[in-house]
C-alpha cells in the first residue's frame, strides 16, 4: 500500500494502518530543516510489525497550516493524539478508519527529539524513542556546526515558505524559552524514554545528551559511531532488538 494522507484539524500527516490487527501507533516527529517525506521505507517497516504509523508535518511547515514556533511542536504531535481517538478519513481515497483503544508510541529524530521526550509528560503515550536529539537548546546556540543565527537563515533561504516562523520565535527557540526538554527532567517518568546518541555526532553533540540521560536515568544507548542519527537507525541490525525489546516491556 502506498502512503496515505490525513487532515487532523489543520495538520497534515502521511499514515499507514498496521497490517495486522492493531491498536498500537506510532507517531514519528521529524527532524528540522529537510523534507519530512521519503520515509517509505521506515513507515512500512514499523506497519509489516503491527503498528499504525503517522508522519505529521508541524504546523506552519509545508502542508500544514498555522504558525511554526509560536507554540511548542510537541503539542502538534499531542493534537495529533487527541484526534485519533476519532474516525478519521484518508484523503485520496475517502477510506474512514477508527482505531480502537489507541495505545501511542513517539519516535522523534533531531529537532524531533524534544518532541518525543516532552509528549513522554502525557498519561496517553506509553513510550517514547529520540534519536540524535536536542535535549537543551542554549546548548545548541553557539553549535560550532550548526550555530542557531546561522541555522535560522538557512531555513529561510534554502527552504521558503516550507517553514513559517517569526524571528522572535526563533530566539524563543534558540534561548531555550520553548521546547526545550531540559526545563522538565524532574517531571519526565524515565521509564518512559529511550535516548538513543552516537559519540561521533558533529551536529548535536553527545555530552549534554549523555548528561541529561544519566541524570533522568532513562534507558540510553550510545553508539561509537553512527553521525546525526534519524529515525531510519531504528531499523538497522545493531539497533532493532535493542528497540523491540523496550518497544514491548
Amino acid at each position: 500500500m502506498h502512503l496515505q494522507r490525513a487532515k487532523f484539524d489543520n495538520i497534515i500527516s502521511e499514515f499507514l494502518p498496521s497490517k495486522k490487527p492493531s491498536n498500537k501507533v506510532i507517531i514519528f516527529a521529524s527532524g528540522m530543516p529537510g523534507y519530512p517525506g521519503g520515509k517509505d521505507r521506515l513507515l512500512k517497516y514499523f506497519s509489516q510489525k503491527g503498528y499504525w504509523v503517522f508522519l505529521p508535518r508541524y504546523r506552519g511547515t509545508w502542508e500544514s497550516g498555522g504558525t511554526f514556533l509560536d507554540h511548542s511542536p510537541h503539542e502538534d504531535i499531542l493534537d495529533v493524539i487527541t484526534e485519533l481517538h476519532k474516525p478519521f478519513t484518508s484523503i485520496w481515497d475517502g477510506v474512514e478508519y477508527v482505531i480502537e483503544n489507541p495505545e501511542f508510541y513517539i519516535v522523534g529524530s533531531s529537532f524531533g527529539g524534544p518532541a518525543a521526550i516532552l509528549c513522554s509528560l502525557d498519561e496517553r503515550v506509553k513510550k517514547v524513542i529520540a534519536t540524535g536529539s536536542v535535549v537543551d537548546w542554549v546548548e545548541e546556540k553557539n553549535s560550532p556546526v550548526e550555530p542557531m543565527d546561522w541555522l535560522g537563515r538557512v531555513v529561510r533561504d534554502a527552504f521558503g515558505e516550507g517553514y513559517r516562523f517569526s524571528d522572535a520565535d526563533w530566539e524563543r527557540l534558540s534561548n531555550g524559552e520553548l521546547y526545550n526538554p531540559i526545563d522538565y527532567i524532574h517531571d519526565i517518568d524515565p521509564q518512559k524514554v529511550l535516548i538513543i546518541h552516537a559519540k561521533d555526532d558533529d551536529v548535536v553533540s553527545y555530552a549534554p545528551v549523555h548528561d541529561f540521560a544519566k541524570k533522568l536515568e532513562c534507558q540510553f544507548i550510545t553508539l561509537k559511531k553512527g553521525g546525526h542519527l534519524g529515525s531510519g537507525s531504528l531499523v538497522k541490525w545493531n539497533l532493532r532488538r535493542k528497540i523491540w525489546i523496550f518497544l514491548n516491556k
